[in-house]
């Protein structure tokens, strides 16, 4: 946990300072290219960049703190709000990825581990690896124009019609969340595929086929589990991503969510609403790794009897 707040509070350091170095002016961003020297300057000083840094950085991550994420330069409306809506649907969009790669992607190692060096063994583990190494934009633009302009099967665009129910909003989730699988499927069902073959070749396996256990219940009970340990850790360093590396799906799907807002909060120099967002993003991966800590501690008993004593 304590680790945890220390790389929160160097990420907004980062995120700060990171902002300041972009290039432009931020009243100059706003009022266009032919506004009024003083009129800038006037803007800039209502908006406070032209503080010391110091001082801009206390400002904001206390705000931050207390939940004041500030006010949006170029929307001039508070920022959180942006933020959380964009969330939630970079939200949506990861569940259903998630949904997909995880189960699909663990049952792929297992599969191919319980078929070692054999023909099953090596298309799923080429094949996976081989569809992770292509870029986003490259598998998303193939299946819009298979899936989306020949076949016409599901929308080219994941903004759905407004007040869409579950099943709409899903309909519409659908075509982006594939080349999110893609990307993910091969590095989730190659830890899994290591950590059965590592599973399978331990002592206590061996010891519990010489009882006599079914294999079923030799793989459930005893492989399953301690296969897991290497894939959580996985899962957990790519829902970060899910959530908040989806610029290039966002954009060729036009969806709202959290990658899209911090791009053009980017290009309009809206440091509140760009540091606030990637913030939120680390805050995230976070809590994604304390989930993946506090499940690799349940899944193994060693590490809950280490810490008992």
């Amino acid at each position: 946990m304590s680790l945890s707040l220390v790389t929160l509070f160097l990420l907004s350091i980062m995120v700060f300072l990171g902002g300041q170095v972009l290039p432009g002016n931020v009243g100059r961003a706003i009022l266009g290219p032919f506004a009024d020297q003083r009129a800038v300057d006037a803007l800039n000083h209502t908006l406070g960049v032209d503080r010391p840094l110091l001082t801009q950085y206390a400002t904001w991550i206390w705000n931050f703190i207390r939940g004041d994420m500030g006010t949006s330069y170029i929307f001039r409306s508070p920022v959180a709000p942006f933020v959380i809506d964009a969330l939630g649907n970079s939200m949506k969009l990861a569940a259903v990825a998630f949904v997909l790669v995880v189960p699909i992607g663990i049952l792929g190692g297992v599969i191919a581990a319980l078929n070692l060096n054999r023909p099953l063994d090596r298309i799923i583990s080429l094949g996976g690896l081989s569809v992770t190494v292509l870029p986003e934009f490259v598998t998303g633009i193939i299946l819009i124009l298979i899936f989306g302009v020949w076949l016409r099967w599901l929308p080219i665009s994941a903004a759905w019609p407004k007040n869409a129910g579950f099943f709409t909003q899903l309909y519409y989730l659908i075509l982006p969340s594939v080349p999110l699988f893609l990307v993910l499927f091969g590095y989730i069902a190659r830890m899994a595929r290591s950590g059965m073959i590592e599973a399978l070749d331990s002592d206590y396996t061996r010891t519990a086929v010489l009882k006599g256990l079914p294999w079923r219940t030799v793989i459930w009970r005893h492989v399953l589990r301690n296969a897991l340990l290497p894939t959580i850790t996985v899962i957990a360093t790519q829902t970060g991503y899910l959530i908040g590396g989806l610029v290039v799906i966002e954009t060729l799907f036009r969806y709202q969510g959290i990658g899209s807002l911090i791009f053009t909060a980017a290009r309009g120099k809206d440091f509140p609403m760009l540091e606030s967002g990637i913030l939120t993003i680390g805050i995230v991966y976070a809590v994604a790794t304390l989930i993946a800590d506090f499940l690799y501690s349940v899944l193994n008993p060693r590490i809950r009897l280490g810490s008992d004593q």
